[in-house]
């Protein structure tokens, strides 16, 4: 069996299962956010009652990220609706954007906006700070409200997005009824190139394979390469198995996985079993490819889908008007690290934002210095406007005083994972997909460019 065959095999309590199964599995966290939260908490009341308890206030995680630092009344009252509920129902991990239940809101003369003053309770886009608050274990399943969250999967666990309704009834159950997914091998080999990320590896395997060619498949990450790759360029690769419409992506469990994993449980308290899963020997595949990580380039998508790959060096002529960094797949702290290497002592030549994940990827922007300075300093020096507010952002778009939102048509070059039409605001905007290195060489010169032009 494959990883994820093994792990869905342990979790319904089977000594084998198979590509196409229909199997119940035991599910050991729940997540969910304030975009769907409040819709998987009326499937739960629809259909076990009003007074009906979940399953375990222990296992399901509610993270508010995406529509919260805004004057929009409706997306407040999402939060609002998840606090009642935590409270309600006893959740243990609901990660409020508030300490103050009623709220504290300060206008920002400076940007023009209403911004909302987060807790120490507060956790910061979800993907991200599901990992930092230790709710991954190798070899357990979670399902989110979310298609990202198979992020996950960089920790040796099936994870993958559901529906409303799907999260109702495990909100209720603990179990749910699922297909085993075949499994694409991704043997990776040899060590990426100086200017090259995880973010130009998953785009590059994307344009391989298109942005519909894992359709409800297991997209398995393994080999000698793997070992080159840090825990965040893990992420970031799985995160974008569901731009080729895969199930789950998922990777071995290595020493970073473990070391990474206890770091995090022991921090926050949370569960500290966990087994690790390895893949059978004679682990049958749909179908395998060869990646060379040493052959990989600067790679962009192109408008309007996370296949329409590209190399970075051919798009020399597309002018831009905006570069962003952010969201679950290009605001952690690895990615504002490589950002800020390239645009040290440099100045952007177009608007560029910047959305930090977390507020601890925020505190470690202060600390950590790059030549004597802060990265922090070091961007805002650049011309970067970057927030203290972590969260999804201008990402998906979202109310129109949304930092970094795209409200007008615009070229804009973006760390994030998708470039749909309207993806990030305005429906006739173009976005162009690349890593943060590529995003803050673009920022520099005012169109696309080659990272290692300045390396």
């Amino acid at each position: 069996m494959t990883l994820t065959e093994k792990i869905l095999a342990k979790a319904s309590k089977k000594s084998r299962v198979s590509p196409g199964d229909n199997i119940w599995v035991d599910v050991d966290i729940l997540l969910t956010h304030d975009v769907c939260g409040p819709g998987t908490i009326g499937v739960f009341y629809r259909e076990f009652g009003r007074k009906a308890r979940v399953w375990d206030p222990y296992k399901i995680v509610i993270m508010p990220d995406h529509y919260i630092f805004t004057a929009d009344s409706l997306s407040n009252r999402n939060v609002d609706v998840l606090r009642a509920f935590a409270e309600e129902q006893g959740i243990v991990y609901f990660y409020d954007v508030i300490d103050d239940p009623k709220g504290t809101w300060k206008f920002d003369p400076a940007k023009g906006y209403l911004k909302r003053q987060y807790g120490t309770k507060y956790a910061g886009v979800c993907h991200t700070a599901l990992p930092e608050k230790g709710h991954v274990r190798p070899g357990e399943v979670l399902f989110g409200t979310d298609s990202h969250t198979c992020t996950a999967g960089a920790f040796n666990e099936f994870a993958t997005g559901i529906g409303n309704t799907d999260a109702g009834f495990v909100m209720g159950t603990g179990k749910l009824l699922i297909k085993v997914p075949p499994t694409l091998q991704f043997y990776l080999d040899g060590e990426l190139q100086k200017g090259v990320m995880a973010k130009d590896l998953i785009l590059h395997i994307i344009g391989e394979i298109g942005f519909d060619g894992a359709t409800y498949m297991a997209m398995q990450f393994e080999g000698p390469g793997v070992s080159t790759l840090e825990i965040e360029d893990r992420m970031t690769v799985a995160n974008m198995a569901i731009e080729a419409g895969a199930k789950n992506g998922i990777f071995p469990a290595d020493q970073k996985t473990i070391d990474f994993v206890r770091q995090k449980v022991l921090k926050n308290g949370t569960k500290k079993e966990f087994e690790v899963v390895d893949p059978d020997k004679d682990q049958h595949f749909f179908a395998s490819y060869y990646i060379d990580l040493s052959q990989i380039e600067p790679t962009v998508a192109a408008p309007h889908n996370p296949g329409n790959r590209m190399k970075a060096k051919e798009l020399g002529s597309v002018k831009i008007d905006r570069a962003y960094l952010g969201s679950c797949t290009g605001g952690k702290l690895s990615d504002f690290i490589a950002f800020a290497s390239i645009l040290k002592n440099r100045t952007v030549s177009v608007e560029t934002f910047a959305v930090p994940s977390t507020p601890e990827v925020v505190d470690q922007l202060h600390k950590i210095e790059i030549e004597g300075k802060s990265i922090w300093d070091t961007l805002r020096e650049a011309g970067v406007q970057i927030t203290e507010n972590p969260s999804c952002a201008a990402c998906l778009g979202g109310p129109m005083d949304t930092f970094g939102r795209v409200n007008k048509p615009l070229v804009c070059i973006s760390s994030t994972n998708r470039n749909f039409p309207g993806r990030m605001g305005d429906k006739a905007s173009q976005v162009y997909l690349a890593s943060p290195l590529t995003v803050a060489s673009s920022a520099i010169t005012g169109k696309i460019t080659d990272p290692r032009e300045f390396l």
